[in-house]
């Protein structure tokens, strides 16, 4: 579970074995944007630790998720999506991405099927990413969003063409939305882990520390409330954290990118940030499972994402964006 500001155990240094477990790794979720990365480590955790929003590169980090399922422990990664980028930053998330990668004992390539002149095919960019990314590791091929698929055979020239782009070591269509097919595909997982004892304590869930996650459902709410009207250029960053038995006490800053964008985030005399940050802080409270006063401030930031000494102070960094 987590425990205050400080983050969980370093991967770096692993916790003591537990003779119980037979089986652990990594095991990293890659894959575009949009194709439900996120909401699959949350439903496989059953605890919402990355922020879903429909827009793209919602997930700028590598973030850890602990599984325990049977005598084997899973370690999740959840990464940003591959994409073409645009900026400094957009370019440190891939480098997040395929450095997640290469740290995996087993890689999860997610997509979802793209419908296309009345069709459902393969995505170039699927195409493009399965020719370099990977390579010497077990990857399996996760096909989600398979509840979108209107009649269900129209789904079958999709997987046979991803089938032989690779050597899958097994291909599993899911609906993380509706939670079906995960069964099967953590049975296919586990038995690529290494054969070896536990990796973190029975009670470890991430290695990322609380205020990490505020600053993330801040910049989520963000994203699920204000769309198109905010672009790309917002992040989060937490200024000040203060636990008491009864109440904790966080203060976070906003940073936009553009003068009018920070209007837009308040709203009308405070009502778009006080809903925000409501939103926020109920998420914040759930995972802490006690009481939250939740300050927020909105700034100007001018081109942050392409500052590397802003990048660095905002938290991301060329090995890891954390």
């Amino acid at each position: 579970m987590l425990k205050g500001q400080a983050p969980m155990r370093s991967l770096a240094v692993p916790s003591p074995k537990r003779t119980s477990v037979r089986r652990a790794g990594l095991v990293a979720l890659v894959g575009r944007s949009n194709v439900g990365k996120s909401t699959l480590m949350n439903v496989l955790l059953g605890e919402a630790l990355a922020i879903v929003a429909p827009t793209p590169q919602t997930t700028r980090h590598r973030i850890l998720g602990v599984l325990q399922r049977g005598d084997a422990q899973i370690g999740l990664l959840d990464t940003p999506g591959l994409h073409r980028p645009q900026n400094r930053l957009g370019k440190l998330m891939n480098t997040v991405a395929r450095s997640a990668v290469e740290e995996a004992d087993v890689v999860l390539f997610v997509t979802a099927p793209l419908k296309e002149h009345g069709r459902f095919q393969v995505s170039p960019g699927d195409k493009t990413l399965l020719e370099d990314i990977g390579k010497g590791k077990p990857m399996i091929l996760v096909v989600n969003k398979v509840d979108l698929v209107r009649p269900k055979q129209m789904l079958l020239p999709v997987l046979g063409e991803l089938a032989n782009l690779r050597a899958f070591a097994a291909v599993v269509p899911i609906s993380a939305r509706r939670e079906d097919g995960l069964d099967r595909l953590l049975g296919e997982v586990t038995p690529l882990l290494p054969e070896r004892g536990a990796l973190w304590s029975e009670d470890d869930l991430t290695d990322r520390p609380v205020r990490f996650f505020v600053a993330e459902f801040v910049r989520g709410e963000i994203l699920n409330l204000t769309r198109e009207e905010v672009p790309y250029g917002v992040t989060v960053t937490v200024e000040s954290f203060l636990e008491a038995s009864r109440v904790t006490r966080i203060q976070a800053t906003v940073h936009v990118d553009r003068e009018n964008h920070k209007p837009i985030l308040i709203g009308k005399g405070g009502s778009r940030l006080r809903e925000i940050g409501t939103a926020a802080r109920k998420r914040v409270e759930a995972l802490l499972g006690q009481r939250v006063h939740l300050e927020l401030f909105v700034r100007v930031t001018e081109g942050w994402a392409e500052s590397p000494e802003r990048l660095r102070e905002f938290g991301y960094d060329e090995g890891k964006a954390s």
